[in-house]
């Protein structure tokens, strides 16, 4: 089994943009904030912070950027029917051809 940080930062935010998972993945996090049991411990100096600031950032990152794409859907500024790019922003109906030359 190959793993990376990539690989589990897709599944976490896969897992978010899933309505199903999205409040457990939410409470899961809090609760991990919260937990005195982490992967490393908080009684770290610094150490055992960065990995709450960073699930802490991640979590409002991806929340946010959900919250702000329901408001817009809301709004009307998004079209339903408009399939998504795998970075998560909404293509157009044109495709532009660009000729890519290597520089070395």
């Amino acid at each position: 089994m190959n793993f990376s940080i990539q690989s589990l930062y897709t599944w976490y935010r896969n897992s978010l943009r899933n309505p199903k998972y999205r409040w457990w993945i939410i409470l899961g996090t809090l609760v991990y904030l919260v937990s005195p049991f982490d992967i490393v411990p908080d009684f770290f100096p610094v150490v055992g912070q960065i990995d709450d600031v960073f699930l802490l950032t991640l979590l409002v990152g991806e929340v946010s950027g959900l919250v702000i794409e329901g408001w817009k859907a809301r709004k009307g500024e998004v079209d339903a029917n408009a399939p998504n790019t795998p970075d998560g922003s909404t293509s157009s109906a044109s495709t532009i051809d660009v000729d890519a030359v290597s520089v070395k």
